[in-house]
Order: C-alpha cells, then structure tokens, then sequence
C-alpha cells in the first residue's frame, strides 16, 4: 500500500471480524481486497481497510456468474473477479449508493432496478462528493499503490437491462430471485437463492449500525420489506449481508422485524445526536436513524449517495 499509515480507530481494531475469520480465505494478489469463500460458488469480495467495509459478492453459476454490487470503486474489483473466474459476468446492484456501484463502470453487462433514482445515481457521483471516503481517518491504511486520490469519483454507468421485483437469474444450476425491498432506499434489493437457503441482503440488514437517515430514507416501506424478508427466515440457511461480516444467521431478519417496530411505535429509547440523528442498540447490531425519518418526512427520492451530504460515523 502506497502513502503513511494512519492510526487504528475502532473499526480497525476489530478487523479481520470474527465472523469473517472463521471463512476459507482465498488467496490473490492484491493489497485491497480480502477474498473468502462464503459458500458453495460464492465469494465474498470485502474491502476492510475503509470504514464502509464494504462486501462485493461474487456467485458463480455453471455458465455464467453474478457480481452482486462493485464496491467503492478505490480497488480494481475486475481484477478480483477475472481471477476468480473465467464465466461472463452480470452486475447487480443491491441498490445505487456510491459505495455499492464504484466499479460498474469496468463492466458491459449490468442489469438495474427500474426506478428514476437508479437511472439518476447511474450518473455517478463527483470527487467534491466522495473525497471524504479517503481521507486518513476513513482508512485503516494507505491507499492502494497507483490510486489517483485527487481524481477519485464514482464514474456513471448504463445499465444495460431494467428490471423489476421477481426478476429471475439462471446463471446455469443457479438460480435468482431479485426481491424489491425499498425502505434503505427506493432501489433497494435482495437476492434469494431459493434452492441453497441464500439470501443477499445488500444494506437492509448487516451486523452493525444499519444507517436510516439520509433523505432517500423510508422507514415504512423499509418495515414492510424487512416483514417481507422475515418471512422468508424458516426456509433460509444463511444471510449474506453487504458490510461487516458476510455471514450471518437468518433469525437476525426475525429480530430486526421486532426491532424496527419498536423503533417506529415508540417503544424503545436511542442515543441522540445534536444534529436529530439517535441510534437504538439490540443485540448484534444497531438502528441509526433520524426525527426527520420517524416523523415520516421524505428528501430527495431521486438521488442519494449513502450519506455523503449528512454526517455519520461508521458502520
């Protein structure tokens, strides 16, 4: 990694998580990935060393392969996937926040959910907007050896092919199921692999602090898509959430339904911020939110970037 080391904050300290600890780690060159085998024909693609921690998933199938999101966009995600396979590959976005799409743009096959504020994040997001996201005290270490700092951005990216909720993926003795759970933001997905038990989560759930507040926020549609996915719990095997740790029991969605209906009637106490952010704790993860959202009052729907234009401190 090029540039000095910076000092280890809380998240660093925690690394490499326990849950991601106990995978099969897969062995590549590169100095910002973390690769683990999560599964039978699925990678878990992380990037522990920024504070998003962010996970990529790849899923391979026996005639082509998904990539589930393409991370922040500061490492080459293609390299990672051309050397962890030779099928072509689909993207698939758990939903448009900066994060979850920097390497779209390296890919010519992308499928998007058909929605105005996919097609206006798709746009990409300035370096004015990002810049935040290497500074010093975003990262565990440097950047990597090349990056340009002052040319970071997210670039845009067509989409090759819109799509709704239900839409199915056969990726040959693989099959997908896109799930339209918007709450998180209007475009949010999961992806349920029906036949192994699998459910990719994207932002709706992860072992952490679950970020509702930004202006594209909906906490009734995001209740009403985690009683959707709580559902699901008695036929699934495991989660495979898109920050922290990239696996994760089922019966986490069966407390998060619970937990979010406390968190919207009242019923529970948070920690609140001087700028109306609060936060509600339960066991193995947190609820960060805002009176603005509790309130029921709505930003800008049509483009949102994970946060970028409100503060908040990692996940």
């Amino acid at each position: 990694m090029s540039g000095e080391s910076v000092s280890a904050t809380r998240w660093c300290d925690l690394l490499p998580r326990p849950g991601n600890a106990r995978l099969e780690r897969v062995s590549l060159a590169d100095d910002w990935f973390v690769v683990y085998r999560a599964g039978d024909g699925v990678f878990a693609i992380c990037e522990p060393h920024q504070f998003q921690e962010v996970i990529s998933y790849l899923i391979v199938g026996s005639r082509s392969a998904l990539l589930f999101d393409t991370g922040l966009g500061i490492g080459k995600i293609t390299g990672i996937v051309n050397e962890l396979t030779r099928l072509p590959v689909t993207v698939l976005n758990s939903h448009t926040h900066f994060d979850h799409v920097g390497g779209n743009a390296d890919f010519g096959r992308i499928l998007a959910m058909d929605t105005d504020y996919t097609r206006a994040n798709a746009r990409g997001f300035s370096h004015e907007r990002v810049q935040g996201e290497i500074t010093p005290a975003a990262l565990c270490r440097g950047l990597p050896a090349g990056f340009d700092a002052a040319g970071y951005r997210t670039r845009p990216f067509t989409p090759t092919q819109f799509i709704k909720d239900g839409h199915t993926i056969d990726l040959g003795g693989r099959r997908l199921t896109v799930l339209h759970v918007p709450g998180h933001t209007p475009d949010a997905v999961a992806l349920v692999d029906s036949a192994a038990g699998l459910l990719f989560t994207g932002d709706s759930f992860y072992e952490g602090t679950i970020w509702l507040y930004v202006p594209e926020t909906d906490l009734a549609a995001f209740a009403a898509s985690v009683d959707r996915m709580a559902a699901m719990v008695p036929k699934l095997k495991t989660l495979h959430p898109s920050h922290n740790v990239a696996v994760s029991a089922p019966e986490f969605l069966s407390r998060l339904k619970v937990a979010i209906g406390q968190v919207r009637s009242g019923q529970v106490n948070g920690a609140e911020t001087d700028n109306r952010q609060i936060t509600f704790s339960f066991e193995g993860f947190k609820i960060l939110t805002s009176r603005a959202a509790l309130a029921g009052r709505k930003g800008d729907l049509t483009r949102g970037g994970s946060g970028l234009d409100v503060p908040a401190g990692p996940r």
